[in-house]
């Protein structure tokens, strides 16, 4: 599998990366067969394993320590904190105190000593960037992480964060993971722009937009779709339109000699922003159907018929991207006096 360089970090990493949040109560519940999913990844030349904190509440790290045991130092390990892990509100978000403590945590539960990177999951809008960048460095200094990133951030609070680095002499976000697909472009507007203009190294997520890509034919049936049922109504609003473009796009992969999968995988890959893009498969065969979109190199012409699709830039589903409402629009005691 094909490597890039990870924006600034200096660390070699394959183009795509497995994505762990499926393993554990979440999502595969048999440890064993995880881990034998994580070493089929790794054997087939993926080298970075991206997993958090909240994912399965901790026991999704834990899985991933017991398969790298024996093979830590050929790997790039990836984990995230930030998202809420208990009902206290001091046990989320980007302040000195819980940054010192959830890295302690995670550090524990993978086994390691070190954490190759370590992003923070969310925008925290209550506590001041720099307090989160010199905490970060900090533990960089300490030899606790290698590199820290951002996951889902604006480009405005990319561009803040990095201005705050500047100003406060702190090490910078040298990464940002986003969520993107054929289906959810959003961050071709402004978000990859802003990362390229920066030299961050950009991970991607979801790029079979949650199921609505896998070439399933019953979507309803996938195990996401038990968790939101709603997003995978073709008759609603949002549906409809995802399903118009779906019957366009398995044409073009038909024509193209690929699975739906492959085409979508490999659209991600080709945006010149990105560095890898993550794979979060929960069994074996899913794993098998996604590998191959490492091999796929899309030409102009089918890139603009995906254009034709789908707009660049748009999201058809806005919903799909979580809420990153900011709480000046969340909260209407913040727009009046």
């Amino acid at each position: 599998m094909k490597r890039r360089t990870l924006g600034a970090t200096g660390m070699s990493v394959s183009e795509l990366s497995l994505g762990a949040m499926m393993f554990g109560s979440m999502g595969n519940r048999d440890h064993d067969d995880a881990i034998r999913i994580i070493h089929r990844a790794l054997d087939a030349g993926v080298n970075v394993i991206d997993t958090a904190d909240v994912y399965s509440h901790g026991e999704c790290e834990e899985i991933v320590a017991k398969a790298v045991k024996g093979r830590r130092d050929d790997l790039v390990i990836a984990t995230k904190f930030g998202l809420p892990m208990g009902e206290d509100p001091n046990q989320r978000g980007g302040s000195r105190r819980w940054i010192v403590k959830a890295v302690d945590d995670s550090l524990r539960r993978l086994d390691v000593d070190h954490i190759d990177l370590y992003q923070m999951h969310r925008p925290d809008h209550e506590t001041d960037v720099g307090e989160t960048l010199s905490a970060l460095t900090d533990l960089v200094r300490a030899g606790k992480i290698r590199a820290f990133g951002s996951s889902m951030f604006p480009a405005e609070l990319i561009t803040e964060a990095q201005w705050a680095a500047q100003r406060t002499g702190t090490h910078r976000f040298l990464t940002e993971q986003s969520m993107y697909s054929i289906f959810t472009r959003k961050p071709e507007a402004a978000v990859f722009p802003t990362t390229q203009r920066h030299g961050m190294g950009v991970l991607t997520f979801s790029p079979l937009n949650g199921g609505w890509l896998s070439g399933r034919a019953d979507l309803a049936a996938g195990h996401r779709a038990t968790l939101l049922p709603g997003r995978y109504d073709p008759s609603s609003p949002t549906g409809s339109l995802k399903a118009a473009a779906l019957a366009e796009l398995t044409d073009l992969a038909a024509e193209a000699g690929l699975t739906l999968p492959q085409l979508a995988i490999a659209f991600a890959r080709a945006h010149p922003a990105v560095t890898s893009v993550i794979i979060g498969p929960r069994t074996a065969d899913q794993l098998d159907g996604l590998l191959p979109g490492a091999e796929v190199d899309l030409t102009d012409d089918i890139l603009d018929r995906v254009d034709a699709i789908v707009p660049p830039g748009t999201d058809l589903d806005p919903k799909d991207n979580y809420d990153t409402t900011p709480p000046a629009l969340r909260h209407a005691r913040l727009r009046r006096r």
